[in-house]
């Protein structure tokens, strides 16, 4: 039966449950460490890739999904005469949503690529709407609403512990705003509308607490329906911020979980994020 079918990348911090409930495709990424090479997903799970991340000898290089993978998804959703709605990660940190974008253009399938502007858990929550709203039947003019509105009222805040794997990953300069070369700095990243930008910064944690305790405060006034907590071996973090979380929004679970492998790899160990969405 023609529908709207939703896709995206591995990115997405979506959890085993609702890619089975949702019916979401995911075309995944690939990661070498040690010159073996993983398919996220499939092959390692975010624990196995952190893991193994923090013993490697060389650092972790990450490969977005080839054309022909897009292709072949598209094509073979689209067989009965569906649509393809596919989010893909902000172009800032990969060129995988220019991937889709070139594979739409080829394949027998009506595609629509969306550049959701940021990724993880933030994206996660796109593509849950996008895909509830198309298992009800909603038009594709319906889900790319719906995508927009849950894009103007989601937020991603990232702390960053170490600036090293920024720099190694050559991402540090896609940052918007002036950093400092050492790398002792912390930093705290807000990610979205497809930019990386420097909310703070600061030699120790300290500056870094006091920054997720003013977005706590923000978040009081605000109708919270989903909160997030994402993290590279950040188990310290998460607990103070589920502490304070927990008791302002005791309605709303918190998904806490390992990052997706391209996070991890560029945040570097002890990041976390803090991703949440209102009405």
């Amino acid at each position: 039966m023609a529908s709207v079918k939703i896709v995206t990348d591995s990115s997405a911090g979506l959890t085993d449950e609702e890619v089975e409930k949702y019916h979401i495709t995911i075309v995944p990424l690939t990661v070498m460490i040690d010159d073996v090479v993983y398919v996220e997903r499939h092959t390692i799970t975010n624990e196995e890739f952190i893991n193994k991340m923090e013993s490697s000898k060389t650092f972790p290089k990450t490969s977005q999904p080839p054309l022909g993978d897009f292709i072949k998804v598209f094509d073979e959703l689209g067989a009965d005469g569906s649509s393809v709605v596919c989010l893909d990660m902000l172009e800032g940190i990969s060129g995988t949503v220019h991937t889709a974008e070139q594979a739409a253009t080829i394949s027998k399938t009506d595609v629509t690529v969306i550049d959701s502007g940021t990724t993880d858990r933030a994206l996660a929550l796109q593509v849950i709407a996008a895909a509830k709203l198309a298992q009800q039947g909603g038009s594709k003019e319906d889900v790319l609403a719906v995508i927009d509105k849950v894009r103007n009222h989601t937020k991603l805040f990232m702390g960053v512990m170490t600036l090293s794997n920024l720099l190694k990953g050559g991402r540090i300069s896609r940052v918007t705003g002036a950093i400092s070369s050492l790398l002792n700095i912390k930093i705290v990243l807000q990610v979205g509308d497809g930019n990386l930008d420097i909310r703070t910064k600061g030699r120790g944690a300290k500056p870094i607490d006091r920054y997720f305790d003013q977005v706590v405060e923000q978040m009081k006034g605000l109708k919270i329906n989903a909160i997030g907590i994402s993290h590279v071996n950040a188990m310290g973090e998460v607990k103070r911020l589920t502490d304070k979380l927990q008791p302002l929004f005791p309605n709303v679970d918190i998904l806490v979980r390992e990052t997706v492998p391209i996070i991890a790899t560029h945040g570097g160990p002890g990041a976390f994020a803090l991703i949440y969405s209102y009405d």
